[in-house]
């Protein structure tokens, strides 16, 4: 199997860059936010490379880095996407931005990524949330007030000061880190209204 290929850019096409490797060219596939990193023809370039074999098919996926290859093996444990999609979604979303929409539920910025609908975005949060906290820019408490809040079992008043919030025309993942960091300030036992208050006031900061 190739893991890594190191030469010099012959050409690219749409959604692949031809790598010259001692005057062999190999057609290596990669996300658009990959594609735009690389230099140009005639200079030397590397990827990390993900092999794809089937019985009809050989196919080299190229990334920038280990941690993008990592995810686009992750993308492609979920049912219903496979590598055209997965590449859509890493040339939508750095790795980072990735892990921190799916650890944070954030369906909207998932669902920018070409080929994922509602659907798709919900599968990938349902089967990947446990992955992706490790890999996630996200302040800790709000992804995990985020999952107690999918799963229904966030404490009441917590949940109905990022209703309440939510109600008042703040995004879901502003209120929900508004009341997580309100809630770290009340401490346990903090009141509805006590959040609600200490909410607003993060929020106006």
């Amino acid at each position: 199997m190739i893991g890594k290929l190191r030469g010099v850019v012959d050409s690219y096409g749409d959604d692949y860059v031809i790598l010259d490797v001692g005057g062999v060219g190999y057609q290596v596939f990669c996300s658009g936010r990959t594609l735009q990193a690389l230099p140009r023809p005639g200079e030397a370039a590397s990827v990390q490379v993900e092999t794809y074999v089937r019985e009809d098919l050989i196919r080299l996926y190229g990334f920038a880095g280990d941690l993008e290859r990592e995810w686009f093996r992750l993308l492609m444990t979920v049912q219903g996407i496979g590598a055209k999609v997965a590449l859509g979604i890493l040339g939508a979303l750095s790795p980072t931005d990735l892990a921190t929409a799916i650890a944070l539920s954030d369906k909207t910025s998932l669902s920018r990524a070409p080929g994922v609908g509602k659907k798709v975005a919900e599968r990938l949060v349902a089967e990947l949330r446990d992955k992706a906290p490790a890999y996630a820019s996200a302040d800790p408490a709000v992804v995990h007030l985020q999952s107690d809040l999918a799963e229904k079992r966030a404490p009441q008043p917590v949940a109905e000061a990022v209703s309440a919030l939510v109600n008042l025309g703040y995004a879901q993942l502003q209120a929900s880190a508004a009341v997580a960091a309100a809630a770290r300030a009340a401490g346990e036992g903090a009141t509805t209204e006590t959040l609600i208050r200490l909410g607003l006031k993060e929020l106006a900061r």
